[in-house]
């Protein structure tokens, strides 16, 4: 339910006040920070919980953050959920993989009751209580390596890829489990709350390219080594892919607009030069329309 507008601030400490419906008993989280007006109230309902989401606003402009600092790249798979440029594995929880065993056998105990009936109501309602707490869970997880993954760098760059096609395929399920998508799009909230830089690169070619000559490595994969044989550089292959994702990241923000900002973070990198990004746009001079004689 969805209530749009509000003539006066409906939350209190102990209440929120809904149109038709009254003051509702709520647990407040935080206060309302001052200056900040509420705008809309959304109550939600899962798994037999209630919650009200809360819309405020304040006529502040929050600019974008600037790219400086210390750069991390990172690249995310599923026999190591992260890997950063910086030497950093975590690996990864399996958080419905580990609660499989008992939601199968709430499934089961679902499946024998009698649908519509009391027993089939209080069966549905723990199976949805354990989804909610795997969801949960897994968001949790997620908000606490994105902080980390902050505290560790000024600058973070990610893959730019679509992962609701890697989801249809053999390795579906541990995709979905993994929740790659939701993972980058709260690096890229937390990195905006914290003043941190964030940026998606292209991912063509990442755990094929050697992060110190940018030469060509082509390796399967069961490969999990990379070892050059141009310039003898030897490394995890998911950090020479962090470190990839890293360089082009560089590159990205070397352009047209930006610059000055390249200098203070490509120096003393593997697999990156002094960038010469001095072109200066022209304006054409066009004719829009014929001249009159």
């Amino acid at each position: 339910m969805l209530f749009p507008q509000f003539k006066e601030n409906p939350v209190t400490n102990l209440h929120v006040k809904l149109p038709k419906i009254g003051a509702i008993p709520i647990n407040l989280h935080r206060p309302i920070p001052a200056g900040f007006v509420v705008k809309q109230v959304r109550i939600l309902r899962k798994a037999d919980k209630w919650y009200a989401s809360i819309y405020l606003q304040c006529n502040v402009s929050v600019p974008d953050p600037n790219p400086q600092g210390h750069p991390i790249g990172v690249d995310i798979g599923l026999e190591k959920f992260l890997a950063t440029s910086d030497g950093v594995f975590v690996k990864p929880p399996k958080f419905f993989k580990q609660m499989q065993s008992k939601l199968k056998l709430l499934q089961r105990r679902l499946s024998r009751k009698k649908k519509r009936s009391k027993n089939y109501e209080k069966q549905r309602l723990k199976v949805a209580r354990l989804y909610h707490q795997i969801d949960n869970t897994r968001k949790d997880f997620h908000y606490k390596q994105a902080h980390a993954l902050c505290d560790a760098g000024d600058m973070v760059f990610m893959e730019d890829l679509d992962y609701r096609t890697s989801a249809k395929g053999m390795l579906g399920k541990h995709m979905i489990d993994a929740a790659f998508g939701q993972f980058r799009s709260i690096v890229k909230y937390v990195c905006w709350k914290r003043g941190k830089f964030f940026a998606e690169v292209d991912a063509r070619g990442t755990s094929q390219q050697c992060p110190e000559c940018n030469g060509e490595v082509k390796k399967d994969l069961s490969t999990r080594v990379h070892d050059c044989p141009r310039c003898g550089y030897k490394t995890d292959r998911d950090v020479a892919a962090g470190q990839n994702i890293r360089n082009r990241g560089i590159q990205l923000i070397s352009t047209v607009g930006q610059t000055g900002i390249e200098s203070a973070c490509a120096d003393d990198l593997p697999g990156i030069g002094v960038t010469q990004s001095r072109q200066v746009s022209k304006s054409r001079k066009r004719v829009t329309r014929n001249p009159k004689k």
